[in-house]
């Protein structure tokens, strides 16, 4: 029907009134095909329009560019590697300083360092492969060993940890008279900044450098570590009070490599036995929803805990420690397939607090025979910089 209508209307016949579509019959110029010239008309409109289409195309606007990132604050009275969210790919790096520096040289470096990233921050960082690569967060921390050598004035509870338990620790990935951090969105920008902290540093020597990660989550969820469990879900605020010394508080780092396929080997009922809490949703044994608070004295009726009394989480509860709590902020690294793990960073007043949870952990944990502890560090974070007073100028 769609057909003859057309037929009808370019041919120039009209319908009579009364008359239904099988009652219509076709004249015999609409019997015919179109002359030449009517399909040479119908052709030209035809292109007209597809020109008109293209040219449309052609002349379309751009899409609009994606907003730039918001650069960080870096000056402040506490340093952003804390006060910003965490950004999914970082660095470690320590540096060791000559033996034969002062309280001086040490200041000197830092300022160096401090303008460096400063510059990353606001992204004025004159190198063209860090055009957008806001935003960038950073740290820098004074080691326990420097802070004892040069005896700095810093909190008396800087002190490097004891010895634990089937610990593995390897000297030439631990310690350091500096630590920085510096995390950004993507590798790329992570690895062009350690460049240019490493050349401001000298003559500082690197120590030890580690990458790290954070696994793609939708915003505001929890991320995952590589036994695949939500790994952070019960921290603290980072402007917890019970955190900060004058605006400055306590790196405790260790690097802890996960077996895991051994891990994966276990059916999920254990693994979730041995963490604590639910694979799929985070929440602990004794909840539903991930931010449910633990209860490690719920129990059976046959008496026995429903948190086991080995369990990761039960092991870790605050309230074993008086409420106390540290700011985890890890990240998973990946070395290889044989050396896989989490790069374990927490921020608290008194590293003591990590010394009582994990000779707990070292003594009865369900997760230990997949972990292994193979490097460590103790520093002091300091308080933030000003643009009139940079990174350690009141040390």
């Amino acid at each position: 029907m769609h057909e003859a209508c057309s037929i009808v209307c370019n041919s120039g016949h009209a319908h009579r009134t009364g008359e239904s579509a099988g009652q219509r019959r076709l004249g015999p110029a609409a019997d015919r095909p179109p002359r030449p010239a009517v399909r040479r008309r119908r052709a030209g409109r035809r292109a007209g329009a597809a020109t008109a289409t293209a040219l449309g195309r052609d002349r379309a606007a751009p899409p609009a560019a994606a907003p730039a990132a918001a650069a960080v604050a870096h000056h402040g009275a506490r340093q952003s590697g804390l006060t910003y969210r965490q950004l999914p790919s970082t660095r470690l790096l320590a540096l060791d300083l000559p033996v034969d520096a002062t309280r001086d040289t040490l200041r000197g470096l830092l300022a160096g360092l401090d303008k460096v990233l400063a510059a990353a921050s606001a992204g004025t960082l004159a190198d063209p492969r860090l055009s957008g690569a806001a935003p960038v967060s950073s740290l820098a921390a004074v080691g326990a060993a420097l802070a004892a050598r040069l005896k700095l004035d810093l909190p008396a509870e800087l002190a490097d940890l004891p010895a634990f338990p089937g610990d593995r620790l390897d000297p030439a990935r631990s310690g350091g008279d500096l630590l920085l951090q510096v995390s950004a969105e993507h590798p790329w920008t992570v690895g062009v900044l350690t460049e240019h902290l490493v050349s401001a540093a000298k003559p500082a020597a690197v120590r030890w450098s580690q990458a790290g990660f954070l696994p793609p989550v939708p915003g505001g969820e929890t991320p995952r570590n590589l036994f695949g469990f939500k790994d952070g879900t019960a921290n603290p605020d980072a402007a917890d009070p019970g955190l900060w010394n004058a605006d400055g508080t306590i790196l405790v780092y260790r690097r802890i490599r996960m077996d895991t396929a051994a891990f994966a080997a276990l059916p999920t009922a254990g693994q979730e036995l041995a963490m604590g809490r639910r694979l799929t949703t985070g929440a602990p044994l004794t909840g539903t929803a991930e931010r449910d608070d633990p209860d490690i004295y719920a129990k059976h009726p046959d008496g026995s805990y429903i948190i086991p009394a080995d369990s990761h989480v039960r092991l870790s509860s605050p309230r074993l420690d008086g409420g106390a709590r540290m700011l985890r902020r890890g990240y998973s690294y990946d070395d290889g397939p044989a050396d896989r793990g989490l790069l374990f960073c927490a921020f608290m007043r008194d590293p003591a607090l990590f010394t009582r949870v994990q000779n707990r952990l070292a003594e009865k944990d369900a997760l230990t025979p997949f972990l292994t502890h193979n490097a460590s560090a103790v520093a002091w974070v300091l308080p933030g910089s000003r643009p009139d007073r940079p990174l350690g100028a009141t040390l």
